[in-house]
């Protein structure tokens, strides 16, 4: 089981990334995606989630309206696209695979890096 976090990197206040996460060893289908973030000294806390099936999403307050999940089951692939970044979304993204039906089957990936800075 591997889960691959990529797209982040440096960008300016006001900026976009698109973090992608490709899962591979599982059903990919099977599971719910979920993105979250842990910045330093603090706690890792909830982004984003989907669906199985890519019709459901939610979010965190803090980015509601500037942030969208999506996925792509034929590539097992989910998405976080970040528009309007601001300093305070610096933070290592990680993202987490569960069993739609099997709550205690969840995996975690290595994490990417974003950082917001002019």
């Amino acid at each position: 089981v591997q889960l691959v976090e990529s797209g982040g990197g440096l960008v300016q206040p006001g900026g976009s990334l698109r973090l992608s996460c490709v899962a591979s060893g599982f059903t990919f289908s099977s599971y719910s995606m979920s993105w979250y973030r842990q910045a330093p000294g603090k706690e890792r806390e909830f982004v984003a989630a989907i669906t199985r099936d890519g019709i459901s999403a939610t979010y965190a307050d803090s980015v509601k309206d500037r942030f969208t999940i999506s996925r792509d089951n034929a590539k097992s692939t989910v998405y976080l696209q970040m528009n309007s970044l601001k300093a305070e979304d610096t933070a290592r993204y990680y993202c987490r695979a569960r069993h739609i039906s099997r709550p205690q089957d969840y995996y975690w990936g290595q994490g990417t890096q974003v950082t917001v800075s002019s």
